[in-house]
């Protein structure tokens, strides 16, 4: 069966990712998939708007999408396989292609919404989540950063959130990602079935505002008290990693040891890039933001000014850890935070292609 299963109904394109086994991460086919769908579906007057939802072992709902799929990351690393290329050019076109879709585009974010995941439900005008939904850019932790327009979006997140969140990769619920901007509707999760079915069977009015469409399932999203105290400001406002690991680690809170412990754990080098991505990226607009992750997702994967490529890159060494031999030890260089030098981090930020040659030159910004 299709990992994408497209489909109109009652005038609304219907985009089911089909990947159960593998909690929904996209591969490139599946990239090409939801691209073509919506390519053709913009330009049809018959589709007033668009949806997207995941399924998991059990059925329809319980998990939107995990991400990218890091087997293949790794795979391809190894191999010198130039789909590898291919699939972050096409998916961040595919992210730029749904932050400026012409028509209503809704996500359901039931279950697990992270990486590429994201990317695919934060460019949408209505953002559902659930008390299911567990979302995260957790890329430090397999010597990535956020990519996906992450840059974006978590630079818009309220004071310092983006930060805390792309540095640390911490999971947050629904009714914290309505309160820090990632999320627009919290709704229990048995209603998404229903809210579905309303939507592609003809019974909302498509051509009002899709805040109108769910008014009536909406539940109040109550924020975490960390969100609006000004504790996560208070450290990852600081002007470096240093300086926020020394003040975390300085601090006698057991939220502040319980975060630096965490951050150790992070690729130091990507933690540096990190920060930097998310701090450039808050003046800059979407285009150019995926033009610029594009630079860093090669830079990841071929570290030429560090001599690293293939097994020595960041990148695989933490998928290796993660998903391949699942020793969870990856072997950071630097291992240290404290030893990671701006010398080692500014050319991230050197685009590899002449601006003519950019793989993402046509994105409109």
């Amino acid at each position: 069966m299709s990992e994408v299963i497209t489909e109109i109904c009652s005038g609304v394109g219907c985009i089911t990712l089909n990947r159960p086994k593998a909690l929904n991460a996209l591969s490139l086919a599946m990239v090409r998939d939801i691209t073509a769908a919506l390519l053709v579906w913009q330009d049809d007057t018959a589709v007033k708007a668009v949806a997207i939802r995941g399924v998991n072992k059990l059925g329809v709902f319980g998990a939107f999408c995990a991400g990218g799929d890091i087997r293949f990351f790794h795979q391809a690393a190894l191999a010198g396989n130039p789909q590898l290329e291919d699939f972050f050019t096409e998916e961040y076109s595919l992210n730029h292609l749904i932050a400026n879709y012409p028509k209503p585009f809704v996500a359901f974010m039931d279950g697990i919404v992270m990486g590429g995941g994201m990317g695919l439900a934060q460019g949408a005008r209505s953002r559902i989540v659930s008390e299911r939904t567990q979302m995260a850019m957790p890329e430090t932790g397999i010597g990535l950063f956020p990519d996906v327009g992450g840059g974006y979006f978590l630079s818009r997140c309220p004071g310092s959130v983006g930060e805390y969140l792309a540095l640390t990769g911490r999971v947050i619920g629904g009714a914290d990602a309505v309160a820090v901007g990632l999320a627009d509707v919290l709704v229990p999760s048995g209603d998404m079935p229903a809210m579905w079915a309303r939507l592609t069977s003809g019974q909302v009015d498509l051509a009002s505002s899709p805040s109108s469409w769910f008014a009536t399932d909406t539940i109040a999203a109550s924020a975490d008290s960390i969100w609006a105290g000004g504790q996560i400001d208070h450290y990852f406002a600081l002007p470096s990693v240093v300086a926020i690991l020394q003040a975390l680690e300085a601090s006698t809170d057991a939220w502040a040891a319980e975060t630096a412990a965490l951050l150790r754990k992070r690729s130091p080098l990507m933690l540096n890039v990190v920060l930097q991505h998310i701090r450039r990226a808050r003046s800059m607009n979407l285009a150019d933001i995926l033009r610029m992750e594009r630079d860093l997702v090669r830079h990841c994967f071929h570290t030429t000014h560090l001599g690293k490529s293939g097994t020595t890159s960041e990148t695989v060494e933490g998928i290796r850890a993660l998903a391949i031999d699942k020793d969870h030890a990856p072997q950071w260089s630097p291992s240290r935070v404290e030893d990671v030098t701006p010398e080692m981090v500014e050319p991230f930020f050197a685009s590899p292609w002449p601006v003519h040659a950019h793989p993402l030159r046509s994105l409109q910004s």
